[in-house]
């Protein structure tokens, strides 16, 4: 299933490169949706090419009881993410990856952060995909909107941080 969205925060690239690493930001987001932050890694300079590994423990109360079943009262979903150094143009491209422990279920994105003044458009293409035979599509397909909107709240909670920061 593809995934699809774009949003503009009223910070420049760099400002929300720093807010979507920030671990007390990540913490926040977690919590927001009932979740915990489980860890932050990042590895290398966030001016430059740079990756982070990020562990949270969701709460999985919003899936269809079906899937409750299979996986339990929350997940543990790892999100890789490698950062390209800025373009010439001050844009950055974020290769994305989550991976949902127990879930036969693969998220791969791409997240572009454009300048538009001195804002920056998010704009997010990716896809859901899921191992199982016969099953997979349909695992994907109800997956791919709790995805979606996932990233939606990313987008909404940095700028409620960018507000208050």
């Amino acid at each position: 299933m593809a995934l699809s969205a774009t949003t503009t925060l009223t910070a420049d690239v760099q400002r929300v490169t720093e807010v979507f690493v920030n671990e007390d930001f990540l913490r926040q987001t977690s919590e927001h949706v009932g979740g915990r932050l489980e860890s932050v890694a990042v590895d290398g300079d966030t001016a430059g090419a740079f990756s982070t590994t990020v562990v949270r423990t969701l709460p999985t109360t919003r899936l269809p009881e079906i899937a409750r079943k299979f996986v339990g009262e929350e997940l543990k979903v790892t999100q890789v993410e490698k950062w390209e150094a800025p373009a010439a143009d001050g844009s950055r491209t974020t290769h994305i990856s989550l991976k949902v422990a127990g879930a036969p279920l693969d998220v791969a994105a791409v997240q572009r952060l454009v300048p538009e003044g001195g804002s920056t458009r998010v704009d997010l293409e990716g896809n859901v995909s899921s191992s199982v035979p016969f099953l997979g599509g349909k695992i994907a397909e109800a997956a791919e909107p709790m995805v979606g909107k996932a990233l939606n709240i990313q987008s909404q909670q940095a700028q409620a941080w960018l507000d208050g920061h």
